[in-house]
């Protein structure tokens, strides 16, 4: 319970001067807006969704964690999602992925006629048929295997292993920080390398949605800009959709083009990201100023 008690504002990225508990955070958090309209969601991705969740209701077990849940970006567009801890965020990222219950409300994917309900598909599936690929926090490369052998894991999926080698080859040319590493074991990289190497793997399965957890979490700050330079191409240069969860809400919201505050499984907040950045009480709460 420590650390319920010492948690400060900016999730450690400003000052420390003030210390709220995780409790006063929801409160205060809470009043930041009386909810948000789907008309609002629906103008923030230009009123072209290419994800959407509609009335979403969701969680673990028979626990409901979201309620009502709405979200909307468009093609080619990023979404931050920030808020206090316990307050949904990654549930949002297991629900489009097929990794909770889903108790209402639906998934979709794609543009006009050709959108597709996702609610009901597990993770293998959100990924080989709708290119959904979900890059985990630290910790998820196959430390003893090589850099070249966890890029061919993450075409697992692939019915032709040779096509996944292939593709592993594309990876390699775009990002030559790995290709002079390939035949190195992926614990000897460093973090941010760690981290590169988790964002290419996903890339093996050419998805066009990338759910990204916490890609700051545990690194230097080099390695923060060299992760954030990578989604930014990613975005601007490949057109890859991106919905993100980052605790650290100053860089989340400096790239992304819309921003979600949610609180206790709804959301207080939703506005462009820079428009999230010059709020007051998002920077108090969130920010650390």
């Amino acid at each position: 319970m420590a650390d319920d008690k010492k948690l400060s504002t900016g999730y450690h990225q400003g000052s420390v001067d003030v210390v709220m508990s995780v409790e006063q955070v929801n409160r205060e958090a809470a009043k930041l807006g009386e909810g948000v309209t789907r008309e609002k969601i629906a103008a923030l991705a230009n009123n072209k969704p290419f994800v959407e969740i509609e009335g979403l209701s969701a969680g673990y077990g028979k626990m409901e964690i979201l309620h009502d849940f709405n979200l909307q970006v468009g093609r080619g567009q990023s979404l931050c999602l920030i808020g206090p801890n316990g307050a949904g965020k990654s549930t949002i990222l297991h629900s489009i992925y097929g990794l909770t219950n889903i108790f209402d409300g639906r998934i979709r994917i794609g543009e006009g006629d050709n959108k597709k309900d996702i609610t009901k598909l597990g993770a293998n599936q959100t990924l080989k048929q709708a290119g959904i690929a979900y890059i985990l926090q630290d910790k998820s490369v196959f430390p003893d295997m090589t850099v070249e052998e966890n890029l061919w894991m993450g075409g697992y999926l692939l019915n032709d292993p040779d096509e996944a080698k292939k593709r592993a080859e594309r990876v390699f040319a775009k990002y030559d920080r790995l290709a002079v590493r390939r035949k190195h074991a992926a614990k000897v990289l460093s973090g941010g390398e760690r981290r590169l190497l988790e964002i290419s793997r996903a890339l093996v399965m050419e998805p066009e949605v990338l759910l990204v957890d916490e890609p700051s979490i545990g690194l230097e700050p080099r390695f923060i800009d060299l992760v954030f330079d990578i989604l930014t191409d990613l975005q601007k240069t490949e057109g890859k959709t991106i919905i993100m969860v980052e605790q650290n809400a100053k860089r989340g919201l400096e790239f992304a083009d819309i921003g979600y505050v949610l609180v206790s499984g709804e959301i207080a907040l939703a506005a462009p990201g820079d428009e999230l950045l010059k709020n007051p009480d998002v920077g108090r709460l969130f920010l650390g100023g």
